[in-house]
């Protein structure tokens, strides 16, 4: 059973009780669980062979909607998101440098149904990584990175990246590209109902004018709405629209892409992909 899904049993027995309004909410809290699941392959860091250290220390950032509804169970709901990080880096074989904490905050520039994750890793004096199915040991003179950003007593990362990923990532569960092959090239592509659109050009300009790589018929859609840009990373850039983009349920005017992103443009949803080889 996939961790997403014990996550939801968890809470279960708490839908008619405490999290009954929770869930009437716009934003679910297993969207806000398989966002930090991302946010730890993202942020992974390799520590040595054996051992690939990720975030223990999470704020989630809601609308002031959204917030209000949450605010009221963010202890437990804190509590059984922080569990499904630690279910989740034993399964990947992630370690933590302290213990897990996951805290909800008010972002007054985020709409209702929107919310952003950002992470940092907390080290203790020792700098030793703790394997996920140990219990969290107290923090001692904790060092702390800047969210986002590696630890301060992390440990400088190999010169060369690890057999089958690049340096200091891994990749995200379910959807993302397999290992690269020695000189593979990588493919790129976006689904949007269902049709597979290639890239086969360094930039992508997607809108509702008949002069973009990718005509969209969508009224929210502007004539020159976006435009992906491949490279290592991939990335997205709004051109300038009136509606502008959503990427991976944030508000941004230019954000980096993974395998399996999603980007909402007025009310079409668009699935970036890509793959080696």
């Amino acid at each position: 059973m996939g961790v997403l899904k014990r996550f939801e049993q968890r809470l279960e027995g708490l839908v008619n009780g405490t999290f009954a309004k929770v869930f009437k909410s716009e934003v679910q809290p297993v969207e806000i669980a398989g966002a930090l699941q991302r946010e730890c392959d993202n942020n992974a860091t390799i520590w040595n062979r054996e051992r690939t250290v990720v975030p223990n220390d999470f704020i989630v950032e809601l609308s002031g909607g959204d917030y209000d509804r949450l605010s009221p169970y963010s202890g437990q709901l804190g509590d059984e998101l922080a569990g499904l990080v630690r279910d989740y880096a034993k399964q990947q074989r992630y370690s933590f440098m302290g213990p897990i904490k996951v805290q909800l905050e008010k972002a007054d520039d985020l709409d209702t149904g929107l919310y952003r994750v950002r992470s940092r890793t907390l080290a203790s004096s020792t700098s030793q990584p703790q394997a996920a199915q140990g219990g969290p040991a107290a923090p001692q003179n904790q060092q702390q990175g800047g969210y986002g950003y590696p630890p301060v007593a992390a440990p400088p990362m190999p010169a060369g990246p690890p057999p089958g990923g690049a340096a200091g990532r891994r990749p995200a569960p379910g959807g993302a590209a397999p290992a690269p092959s020695p000189g593979g090239p990588r493919r790129h592509w976006i689904e949007i109902n269902g049709t597979r659109h290639q890239i086969s050009r360094p930039t992508l300009v997607l809108g509702r004018s008949t002069e973009a790589d990718v005509r969209i018929d969508d009224p929210g859609v502007s004539r020159r709405h976006c435009e992906i840009r491949t490279g290592t990373p991939s990335t997205i850039q709004d051109l300038g629209s009136t509606n502008g983009i959503v990427v991976d349920g944030q508000h941004t005017t230019r954000a980096t892409l993974r395998d399996g992103s999603r980007i909402v443009v007025g009310s079409t949803t668009i699935i970036y992909r890509q793959a080696e080889g």
